[in-house]
């Protein structure tokens, strides 16, 4: 039987107990649409682009002749969206770097999830292309001009590390690169992206995506013409992220912040509460409640223990109303006070995180802070943080996984059971267990 922690046993899991029901930091929107939208316009836009793209490639067979292939020199990673992804990727990145050297790496991503990147410390940050989605006018005009910079850098190989939505298939296709790593369907009844990788990766649901990520990497040192790609032993390797170190400076700016937001000096133990994933798939909350009634447990065990609420901009008044319900003098609301190094800074600075299943948890596994992260609709078979201070709590109910990548993520659930299983008490003893051990 497949082992849930076969891949990252340093960290540990909490299956939850079932309790009665009670009453992020990513973009809520890209281009100002609406996730349902995007992935409508990913299916009936992109499924005949892909369709129209793979006619020309199969044309081009015919009428060229097969093209040599010279060792890989160059290296692209297109991964848009989902910073806490692209800290999974850094072994992968790491494994680029071997192949090629650092001033051969390059990343392809949004604007608004670059900064993962800089934490990472691996690509340069030259060789970051960025495209806007401010608007539709600068998507379109960093989208040709990214396509222009790869050709002319004559980057030859191309990783596509999203899953199967289409527009990073096209992209990848676009680029003109000689080799096109990515996964493809072979005779799956998923989502259709045409034939456009010359490297094709069947997907393989049962292995963590930081595995999967480098997997892909090593594709460009496989013979293409194996169907699927990667027979071969999955590699033993250390997951785990790098550690981000911030300075003497960057930490008595944020602290003198947090004390400055609080009123008074905020000393330890400090315990972050991130309560709201993004709208991109909002079943991934654990009820605000339960958040509210872990806080109030943590300040009557903990006399001296803060309370600190993070978040995004967006966020800050759902912050500041929990704060309110909590009701005690020990609870500062930082959402939207920080930014994203800041954040990490202040993780640094803090010894216990409570978050659902987001960036946060990843983004924290690269600190000491003990981290808590809340699965329910995805699983963390495949997407758990790999830092040794990262701890999971699944329900692991018989529905869950039900947003995944065969369904863009994209569940039918409108009663997210699996996170109303996981109990106040569950949680609540994992703090304590986290705090107890740092001698509090």
């Amino acid at each position: 039987m497949f082992s849930p922690w076969l891949l990252y046993s340093n960290r540990s899991a909490t299956h939850a107990v079932p309790e009665s029901q009670t009453v992020a930091e990513f973009p809520e929107t890209i281009l100002g649409v609406r996730p349902q939208t995007i992935r409508f316009i990913d299916k009936w836009v992109g499924q005949p682009v892909c369709a129209l793209l793979t006619i020309i490639r199969i044309l081009a067979r015919v009428f060229r002749r097969a093209p040599e292939s010279p060792p890989v020199r160059k290296i692209l990673f297109i991964k848009l969206i989902e910073q806490g992804s692209t800290v999974l990727a850094y072994r992968a990145l790491c494994r680029a770097v071997e192949l090629v050297g650092r001033e051969n790496v390059y990343f392809l991503v949004f604007e608004e999830n670059r900064h993962a990147l800089d934490f990472l410390g691996v690509v340069l940050d030259k060789n970051v292309m960025i495209i806007r989605q401010s608007s539709l006018t600068a998507f379109l005009i960093d989208t040709f001009r990214c396509i222009l910079r790869i050709r002319r850098e004559r980057i030859d190989s191309v990783v596509d590390m999203e899953f199967f939505t289409r527009a990073p298939a096209i992209l990848s296709y676009l680029t003109g690169a000689k080799r096109r790593v990515g996964f493809h369907r072979f005779t799956s009844e998923i989502p259709y992206r045409g034939d456009l990788m010359t490297h094709r990766i069947q997907y393989n649901p049962y292995i963590h995506t930081a595995l999967t990520f480098l997997l892909l990497v090593e594709a460009l040192t496989r013979d293409p013409s194996e169907v699927p790609l990667m027979k071969c032993e999955l590699p033993q390797v250390d997951l785990s992220p790098p550690t981000f170190e911030p300075t003497q400076e960057e930490i008595e700016r944020v602290q003198n912040h947090l004390d400055h937001v609080a009123g008074r000096r905020v000393e330890p133990p400090i315990v972050l509460l991130n309560p709201n994933a993004s709208d991109l798939l909002p079943i991934r909350r654990w009820p605000t409640e339960r958040f509210i009634e872990l806080a109030r447990r943590i300040l009557q065990e903990f006399p001296k223990a803060n309370i600190v609420i993070t978040g995004s901009p967006a966020e800050r008044t759902a912050g500041n109303e929990i704060a309110r319900c909590i009701a005690s003098d020990r609870v500062i609301c930082m959402a939207g006070e920080t930014t994203l190094r800041e954040l990490l800074v202040l993780y640094t600075l803090s010894d216990v995180l409570v978050t659902n299943d987001s960036g946060p948890a990843h983004f924290a596994s690269l600190t000491e802070i003990e981290s808590i992260c809340l699965f329910g609709p995805e699983t963390p078979r495949l997407y758990g943080p790999l830092g040794r201070h990262s701890h999971v709590i699944w329900a692991e109910l018989a529905c869950s996984p039900c947003a995944n990548v065969f369904n863009h993520r994209f569940s039918p659930c409108r009663d997210n059971v699996c996170m109303k299983a996981i109990s106040t008490d569950v949680v609540y003893a994992k703090v304590r267990e986290a705090l107890v051990k740092k001698r509090y």
